[in-house]
């Protein structure tokens, strides 16, 4: 499909979504190691180093589960920031959050043309921002395969009971909601099955 596209004027932009514990960052390293063989330019972004600082996103006044879904991004930044520049741009310039400080750094991004942006994240084919996509591999795992692996590798949550609590009243809910309203594995260009 990259090879044979009508534009080589800007990036050919692939996101690879699915659910937490999915395995998006494996796929996606993946992916980045098999095309840097092939000598292909690439920029992988992680959609989690764009996230908003805490105030942003808890103890809002709204439901656990909708901050998470709406509030954990800026969605409108992230696509006038880093989707739109992809498109028209030489260059953006992104905030990256330090989840240890609460804080962000900024830093240029160059954008290549003619080359391949690989963007991973939860939540890529929302309506704000699925138009911006070329290809979008969803990987879809079962709950509980994903389960076992975020609550045992997410542990700076704090203790076990304390990861198991905020993914039932958090994350699990928000991907709930956004597989019920988007239901992206129908919308997805490729799914890749993990049993």
């Amino acid at each position: 499909m990259f090879l044979n596209r009508s534009f080589k004027e800007r990036p050919f932009i692939v996101g690879v979504d699915g659910m937490g514990g999915a395995g998006k960052t494996t796929f996606s390293t993946k992916i980045v190691q098999e095309l840097k063989r092939k000598n292909c330019k690439l920029l992988t972004l992680h959609l989690d180093n764009h996230i908003v600082e805490k105030n942003k996103r808890y103890q809002t006044g709204q439901d656990e589960w909708y901050e998470y879904y709406y509030m954990q991004w800026d969605l409108s930044g992230i696509r006038t920031n880093l989707l739109e520049p992809l498109h028209s741009h030489d260059y953006t310039l992104l905030q990256f959050y330090d989840k240890f400080n609460d804080s962000f750094s900024a830093s240029h991004i160059k954008i290549i043309p003619d080359s391949i942006v690989i963007i991973e994240g939860i939540f890529l084919q929302r309506e704000e921002w699925r138009s911006f996509f070329d290809f979008v591999i969803f990987i879809d795992c079962p709950h509980e395969i994903r389960k076992e692996r975020v609550l045992n590798r997410d542990s700076y949550i704090g203790n076990y009971q304390e990861r198991l609590k905020k993914y039932t009243e958090r994350y699990w809910q928000g991907e709930k909601y956004y597989m019920d309203k988007v239901k992206p594995v129908s919308i997805a260009d490729l799914v890749i099955a993990i049993s």
